[in-house]
């Protein structure tokens, strides 16, 4: 890892990183970095190269200009698990939870906890369901039942379990691909108060959001991007809401719009 004069540590690097599909360039010059104990927003339209940000951090595509640095290491994952295995975990926006199936098994879903030896192997049911309650507590979610499916819950409370659930099998960046974009104000408040938790406990957090309201609260550096281009990284002291809003809705373009649909 390295450490700055500030005593600020960065998991992730990003050095003037880019990505081309054939000739359609995705993503060029983006230069960013991921920090214990902050949140980087990563704000943008659609078709702003938000989701191949996402993908080269997890480990889905790999970046062919450029950096990515991993503590310090100059880093090009081959794919997720290698990605997952040096402790960047994603939330993507479908959860990758199975609705019907109770609140504890989601949470264990492909790290299932297991108890006996050979033939006599069996899930260690009362574990995992003792476990998925008291780390939902330690994230400060008190939900009603483990056993009740994960279908039933609302739209924060699954993305406040599937935060919990890469907070404790050991992420140390913790990726969330638009968590707040479905929600109404309620629930994007619930998920926001547990980013904030996560980025307390030490996590670097980054935030990939099209709504600068929703990213303010809780970020540290904001990170904007157009058609695949970096339009710039500013921290919180630096930049207000009102002008990361400016800068988000396009700026001297939406202005030039607002006066031709003004009435004459």
């Amino acid at each position: 890892m390295r450490d700055d004069t500030a005593g600020r540590t960065a998991f992730i690097e990003a050095r003037d990183c880019g990505k081309s599909y054939g000739q359609v360039v995705a993503l060029q010059g983006v230069t960013t970095e991921v920090v214990a104990g902050e949140v980087t927003c990563v704000l943008g339209d659609n078709g702003a190269g938000k989701s191949t940000f996402i993908k080269i951090l997890s480990g889905v595509h790999q970046h062919d200009r450029g950096e990515l640095l991993v503590d310090g290491v100059p880093t090009r994952f081959t794919g997720p698990r290698e990605a997952l295995a040096a402790g960047i975990a994603t939330v993507h926006q479908d959860l990758a939870m199975v609705p019907l199936m109770p609140i504890w098994r989601n949470f264990f879903l492909g790290s299932e906890l297991t108890k006996g030896r050979g033939p006599l192997r069996r899930l260690d049911v009362s574990a995992m369901r003792a476990t998925t309650r008291a780390e939902l507590l330690r994230m400060g979610i008190d939900l009603r039942d483990v056993d009740q499916p994960v279908g039933t819950l609302s739209g924060g409370e699954r993305q406040s379990v599937a935060i919990a659930r890469a907070v404790y099998l050991g992420a140390r960046v913790l990726i969330l691909d638009e968590p707040t974009a479905a929600l109404g104000v309620k629930q994007a408040g619930v998920v926001l108060r547990y980013v904030a938790k996560a980025r307390d406990r030490g996590l670097g957090v980054v935030f990939i959001t099209h709504n600068p309201h929703h990213a303010y609260p809780v970020g540290d550096r904001f990170m904007l991007l157009k058609r695949g281009e970096s339009l710039g990284e500013y921290a919180k002291a630096d930049i207000a809401l009102d002008e990361l809003t400016r800068l988000m809705a396009g700026g001297s373009e939406l202005e030039e719009l607002s006066h031709e649909l003004g009435r004459r």
